[in-house]
């Protein structure tokens, strides 16, 4: 999937279904919908999985949580906006 399909994909009703868990996960939250992108995001056991999960803290609040997602991810802690990282997470996982 590439990034402008995923994009292209908020417009509708449900996110496309060759999107990973991961791809949902960013397509719910962006949609309002944070339980059910912190599921999917909790479903993917790997890194980019945790990456997300990280973010989806982040963007609860919780930031210790979100900590401990990051460093499950092998990443950083995000300094930038909330809209930012979504943005580079999209880009990562469409690659």
């Amino acid at each position: 999937m590439t990034r402008d399909d995923f994009l292209q994909s908020l417009k509708g009703d449900a996110p496309p279904p060759s999107a990973g868990l991961v791809l949902q996960a960013l397509w719910y939250e962006r949609k309002g919908d944070w339980h059910t992108a912190h599921a999917r995001a909790q479903a993917q056991e790997d890194a980019s999985g945790s990456w997300v999960h990280a973010y989806l803290h982040r963007v609860e609040g919780d930031l210790s949580n979100a900590a401990y997602w990051y460093r499950r991810a092998g990443k950083p802690e995000a300094k930038t906006s909330i809209a930012e990282e979504w943005e580079s997470l999209v880009s990562a996982l469409t690659e």
